[in-house]
Order: C-alpha cells, then sequence, then structure tokens
C-alpha cells in the first residue's frame, strides 16, 4: 500500500460523494471505477470498503437536516426531554420506508442479486434501464398535480411504497437509490423537491445501518486500511455536503431528465468498452 492507493481512494470518495446523492447510481459507478483504477487490497476489504465510505456522506446529510433527524428538545428548567412530534412522524416514515429493505437482507436475497448482477453488464443494464424510466416519468407527470408538496405530507403507504422501489437500487447495481425512491415517489404524485428530500433523509438510517453493521463485523485491517477508509470518508463527507446542496436547488426549478440521459450515454459506454476489451 503507497501514495497511489491514497490518491485513487480520494477520488473513490469524490465519486463517492457525487453520485451517492445524484441519481446515476454510486454502486455502478464504484463497480466501474475498480476497473480502470483498483485499490492495491483483497476482495473482502474492497466489499468493505465500499460500504464503509458512505459514512461520510451519510454524516453529511446529517449536518445539513440535523435539526429535523434529531428528535429531542432540550429540557426546559426543571422538566424532561421532550419530543419533537415532527421529527417523530418523520423516523416513523422512514422506518416504514426502510421495511422492504430489511426483509429483503433477511432472507439472504441479497447475497443472490450480487452473486449475479455485480458485473459491468448488470451494472449497464440498470444504468440503461433506470435512464429511461426517469425519462419516462418526467414526461408522465410534466404538468399534473402533485398530491403531496411537504415532507409530512407523505402517508404511511406512501413510504412504504417508496421503500418498495428503493429496494431495486439493493437488487440491481447501477440502478441508484436516489432514482429509484424519486422516480417512485414522483410516480405516486409527490412533488420532485419533495421525493429528492425525503430521499436524503431515507439515505440516513439505510446508509448509516450499512457502515456501521460493516465497522462491527470488521477484523484483522491494518493502519493502512484504515487511512484508506478514512480518506475516503472525509472526502466522501466535503463533496457530498455541497452536492446534497446543489440537487436540493437544482430540482426546485429542473427535472431530472440530463440525468436520465447521461445515465443511457454511459451504459452504453460501458457495455462498447467491454464489448471492445474482450
Amino acid at each position: 500500500m503507497d501514495a497511489l492507493d491514497f490518491l485513487i481512494s480520494v477520488i473513490y470518495g469524490i465519486v463517492e460523494g457525487i453520485t451517492e446523492w445524484l441519481p446515476v447510481s454510486s454502486t455502478g459507478h464504484m463497480i466501474l471505477l475498480k476497473e480502470f483504477l483498483p485499490l492495491n487490497v483483497s476482495d473482502e476489504f474492497w466489499e468493505m470498503y465500499l460500504e464503509i465510505i458512505q459514512l461520510g456522506a451519510v454524516i453529511a446529510v446529517f449536518v445539513i437536516f440535523r435539526k429535523r433527524l434529531w428528535p429531542f428538545k432540550l429540557p426546559a428548567e426543571g422538566g424532561g426531554i421532550e419530543i419533537k412530534r415532527k421529527s417523530l412522524r418523520l423516523w416513523q416514515l422512514m422506518i416504514v420506508s426502510c421495511l422492504p429493505a430489511v426483509v429483503f437482507a433477511l432472507i439472504g436475497l441479497d447475497s443472490w442479486f450480487k452473486e449475479r448482477f455485480y458485473n459491468y453488464k448488470g451494472v449497464a443494464a440498470a444504468l440503461i434501464i433506470f435512464g429511461l424510466a426517469i425519462i419516462a416519468v418526467e414526461i408522465y407527470r410534466k404538468g399534473k398535480p402533485v398530491r403531496v408538496e411537504k415532507v409530512l405530507e407523505i402517508t404511511m403507504k406512501d413510504a412504504l411504497i417508496i421503500g418498495v422501489f428503493q429496494l431495486l437500487a439493493a437488487m440491481f447495481p447501477g440502478t441508484s437509490r436516489s432514482a429509484a425512491t424519486i422516480v417512485g415517489a414522483m410516480l405516486i404524485g409527490i412533488s420532485r423537491p419533495v421525493a429528492a428530500e425525503f430521499t436524503f433523509l431515507l439515505s440516513f438510517p439505510v446508509m448509516f445501518g450499512a457502515s456501521l453493521l460493516e465497522i462491527i463485523r470488521c477484523k484483522g485491517v491494518t493502519g493502512g486500511e484504515v487511512g484508506l477508509l478514512l480518506t475516503g470518508m472525509v472526502v466522501a463527507f466535503v463533496v457530498s455536503m455541497a452536492v446534497i446542496r446543489f440537487l436540493t436547488r437544482f430540482v426546485r426549478k429542473n427535472d431530472l431528465r440530463v440525468f436520465g440521459y447521461y445515465r443511457i450515454v454511459l451504459g452504453l459506454l460501458v457495455l462498447l468498452y467491454f464489448a471492445i476489451a474482450g
């Protein structure tokens, strides 16, 4: 492990911080990036690295939305701890949205899908298919009234449906968790800005839980490998802070079709590259 690996980890952190939030698939980009800039690490550490580097991105979510995510009020003099009702409601929605992914993991289907779809063909197919889906949904919803214009107007049924769409990202790398949840939310009448905001908020329990689980499982990691993890996490955090704010502003005035076109072009280029490379 040398200075080049740390430079590559910086690049991975940048890619993670950008693609985790834009609807273009962070996992897909990381898998593809590995083909061109592999880290000099074991396969076991690489799998762990992919999960733990996301912690930097999810900490950015908490920093930006901390007032809404933190459910406790400071106690008044002589009083006890108070629970903020709006935060409690938000956490209820997020937990419901997480249920499909929890069931999926508990029955062991995540491993089955990883073995079959975590490769360049699976990534390219998901990039193209969900690129087309983003464009189709934007065209379908254009000019139609929205049913939900605030996050707390989302119902438990809406949250469960969004959770099912989120599951697609766990099944097929290249789908993008943000793309799946935004598309699913818009299809059921949730405004684009609210869909994007709920996607950011929903990422906190999902990604924090996955990263924490990998940290708990982490064994036999060397000092150099810890350095790689911290480098990627810190860079992902800094980049995520900027990207989340950018996308929040972007979706208020623009649709997401540009990301759909990007996904399609990238998917086709991936297929062409590997066809030529043999």
